[in-house]
């Protein structure tokens, strides 16, 4: 499936704006550092918690540096959701001087 990719600086710009990321890393690489505001949803629950990314609109995914980000993109455009991949990841988005944080976002399941 053709997943629609942004470079950092993009990403950067679009949460600004307030598009939605989500971050499907393992708990243990989130409380490390993540997005501000990007709820966890671990790369092996996405098809199961479809319903928690948003029915319309565009919704950002991040991982480490792209790879487990794309697949979740293609799980949830084949279930209707508009997701695009951020190309890099977490790692590109520390390099860049964008702004993480660190421990468990309020009422973050897996933690």
């Amino acid at each position: 499936m053709d997943v629609p990719e942004i470079d950092i600086a993009e990403a950067a710009r679009r949460h600004l704006a307030g598009t939605p990321v989500f971050d499907v890393r393992e708990p243990d690489e989130y409380v490390a550092g993540h997005v501000p505001g990007a709820p966890l949803i671990p790369l092996g629950e996405v098809a199961d918690r479809v319903a928690e990314f948003p029915a319309s609109g565009e919704v950002l995914v991040i991982c480490k540096a792209g790879g487990r980000s794309r697949k979740a993109a293609e799980i949830l455009r084949a279930q209707g959701v508009d997701a695009v991949n951020i190309a890099g990841g977490t790692m590109a988005w520390v390099e860049a001087g964008n702004p993480v944080v660190t421990g468990a976002e309020p009422g973050a399941r897996g933690a």
